[in-house]
C-alpha cells in the first residue's frame, strides 16, 4: 500500500503546529530569484502593489509588479545576503519617508536617511512616497506669480504657483543654472523648494550644495539625492519622495513649495532599466508601456490648492533633457504634453553667448499674463515682438542689402535688447530691478551706448536710480505697479545719466 500525498501533508502541518511556531503563509515568501537590483518572490498572495517587504537580512523592498504566481520587487538596499530561498514578510505599509521643517537645509537619500554627516533628522512625520494628485475641485487659478529672479524667463515665460514649467534642452546648456537661480531667487518670499537630483555626480551635487549654502538658499531648501552610483530602484522613487517631502508642507503648512526634477530623462532611463529585469514588454526605444503615466502622476500633484484647503502650492520645474535638439524624441514629447508650458534652451545661442540661451520662440508657458503683476505686463508686453522681429531682420541684414534707417535703428535696438537679457549665473534680478532695467532697454535711451557696454550701463544705472529717485523702484517693489509718472521719472533719470555715463 502506498503513502498517500494527502497523508504527508497532514503530518508536515501537525509538527509545524506541534513546533509552537503559527505561520501564516499568505504574509510571507520566499526568494525566487535576485539580483541587479530585483528580486521575485513566492508566496505573498495578498500583497499590494506599492508596498514595502522586508528581507530576513532587513533589507527594504517595494513591490511593482503583481504577477500569477509571484511578485516583483525593487530592492531599496544592499542586496548582499539575499538569495534563492531567503525569507521576505509583508509590513502592510507602502513605502513613506520623513516630512517637516526638520529636514530643511538638510541632504538626504530617497528614503529621506541623511547622507550630508549632520546628523540624525528628528522628526515624527512621514508620508507615503505615492499620493494621488489633488482633484480639479480642490485646485484654483494659477495667478501669483513665482519670480525666477532671471529677466528672459519673468518677462515672455512667466511661472506661477502651482504651475509645471519644463526646463529643456541639450546637455550644458543651463538647465541646471536656471532652476538654482530660481531656489536662489525665492530667498524672503516664503517659498519653501525641494531639489531632487536624479542620477547626478556625486561631485555636482556637492557643488550645488556649496551654491546654496553661499547665498544664504540652504536653509529653506531640501536636497533630495540619488547618485549615478545608485542603485535604478532608488533614482525612480527620488522624485515621488521629494514630492512626498513638498506635499507635507503644501498640505500640512498651507505653504508655497518650489520643486525641481533634475532630471525626468535620466528617471525614465532608471525606469526604463527596472522594467525590463522584470521583463515587461518594451515599446518605443524600449521604454515600458507606462511610461507616460510614470510621469504624468508626479507632475499631477503639483497644484495650487483651493483657499478651503489652506491655498498652498506646489510648483513643479521638472528638467528634461534633448539630443542634438531633437525635440521630438519619446521622453520630452511626452513630458512637453504634460506640463503647462516650456522654457527651451538653445545650444546654438549659448555657444553664441547668450546666457540664459532661452529661444523665446518656442518657449511657452500656458499660464501667461495672469501670473505677471502690472509692471512686469507692462514693460514686457512687447518684447516677444520685437525680438522676433530682430532675429527676422538679422537674418536679412547678412545678405548685406542696404537698409533704410528704420530697419537700421531696429537692428541697433534689437541688438541692445538681446544683451539686456543677458544674465550672469547665481544673480537674480529683484522685479523692480528688472521693469526698470526692460523699460530703458525698449526706449531709445541705449541706442548710442556700445552693445559690450550695455550690462555695465543698466547696472550702474539701477544704482543711480536708487540714488536719486530711490521712492520708484520701492514703489513697484510694494504695491506692483509702474504708473505713468514713474515711467516718467525713469525717462529723465535715464537721460540725466546718460548724458553723464563715460564709457
Amino acid at each position: 500500500m502506498g503513502i498517500r500525498p494527502e497523508e504527508i501533508s497532514s503530518i508536515i502541518r501537525m509538527r509545524i503546529e506541534r513546533y509552537g511556531l503559527p505561520a501564516d503563509w499568505s504574509e510571507s515568501g520566499s526568494v525566487i530569484s535576485a539580483g541587479d537590483g530585483i528580486a521575485r518572490i513566492y508566496g505573498l498572495s495578498q500583497c499590494i502593489a506599492g508596498e514595502l517587504l522586508r528581507f530576513e537580512n532587513g533589507t527594504l523592498a517595494m513591490a511593482i509588479n503583481l504577477e500569477e504566481d509571484n511578485i516583483g520587487c525593487i530592492l531599496l538596499g544592499d542586496e548582499t545576503g539575499i538569495a534563492e530561498g531567503s525569507r521576505v514578510g509583508r509590513t502592510g505599509q507602502t513605502v513613506s519617508v520623513p516630512v517637516g521643517e526638520a529636514l530643511l537645509g538638510r541632504v538626504v537619500d530617497p528614503l529621506g536617511r541623511p547622507i550630508d554627516g549632520l546628523g540624525e533628522i528628528k522628526t515624527d512625520r512621514t508620508r507615503p512616497v505615492e499620493w494621488p494628485a489633488p482633484s480639479v475641485n480642490d485646485r484654483q487659478a494659477v495667478n501669483v506669480p513665482l519670480r525666477t529672479g532671471i529677466m528672459a524667463i519673468d518677462a515672455m515665460v512667466p511661472i506661477g504657483r502651482g504651475q509645471r514649467e519644463l526646463i529643456i534642452g541639450d546637455r550644458q546648456t543651463g538647465k541646471t543654472s536656471v532652476a538654482v537661480d530660481t531656489i536662489i531667487n525665492q530667498k524672503g518670499q516664503g517659498v519653501i523648494c525641494v531639489y531632487v537630483a536624479i542620477g547626478q555626480k556625486a561631485s555636482t551635487v556637492s557643488a550645488l550644495r556649496e551654491t546654496l549654502e553661499r547665498f544664504g538658499a540652504m536653509e529653506y531648501t531640501i536636497l533630495v539625492v540619488s547618485t549615478a552610483a545608485d542603485a535604478p530602484s532608488l533614482q525612480y522613487i527620488a522624485p515621488y519622495a521629494g514630492c512626498a517631502m513638498a506635499e507635507e508642507f503644501m498640505y500640512g503648512d498651507k505653504k508655497d513649495v518650489l520643486i525641481v526634477y533634475d532630471d525626468l530623462s535620466k528617471h525614465a532611463v532608471a525606469y526604463r532599466a527596472i522594467s525590463l529585469l522584470l521583463r515587461r514588454p518594451p515599446g518605443r526605444e524600449a521604454y515600458p508601456g507606462d511610461i507616460f503615466y510614470l510621469h504624468s502622476r508626479l507632475l499631477e500633484r503639483a497644484a495650487r490648492l483651493s483657499d478651503a484647503l489652506g491655498g498652498g502650492s506646489i510648483t513643479a520645474l521638472p528638467i528634461a533633457e534633448t539630443q542634438a535638439g531633437d525635440f521630438s524624441a519619446y521622453v520630452p514629447t511626452n513630458v512637453v504634453s504634460i506640463t503647462d508650458g516650456q522654457i527651451y534652451l538653445q545650444s546654438d545661442l549659448f555657444f553664441a553667448g547668450q546666457r540664459p540661451a532661452i529661444n523665446v520662440g518656442i518657449s511657452v508657458s500656458r499660464v501667461g499674463g495672469s501670473a505677471q503683476t502690472k509692471a512686469m505686463k507692462r514693460v514686457a508686453g512687447s518684447l516677444r515682438i520685437n525680438l522676433a522681429q530682430y532675429r527676422d531682420l538679422e537674418v536679412f541684414a547678412q545678405f548685406g542689402s542696404d537698409l533704410d534707417k528704420a530697419t537700421r535703428d531696429k537692428l541697433l535696438q534689437g541688438e541692445r535688447l538681446v544683451e539686456t537679457l543677458k544674465q550672469p549665473v547665481y544673480s537674480p534680478l529683484p522685479l523692480e530691478d528688472q521693469v526698470v532695467t526692460l523699460f530703458v532697454a525698449s526706449g531709445r535711451t541705449l541706442m548710442d551706448v556700445p552693445v559690450a557696454q550695455v550690462g555695465r550701463f543698466n547696472e550702474e544705472f539701477r544704482h543711480y536710480l536708487r540714488r536719486v529717485r530711490p521712492e520708484i523702484p520701492e514703489g513697484i517693489r510694494a504695491t506692483g505697479q509702474f504708473s505713468p509718472a514713474d515711467e516718467e521719472g525713469v525717462t529723465v533719470a535715464a537721460r540725466d545719466f546718460r548724458a553723464n555715463w563715460r564709457e
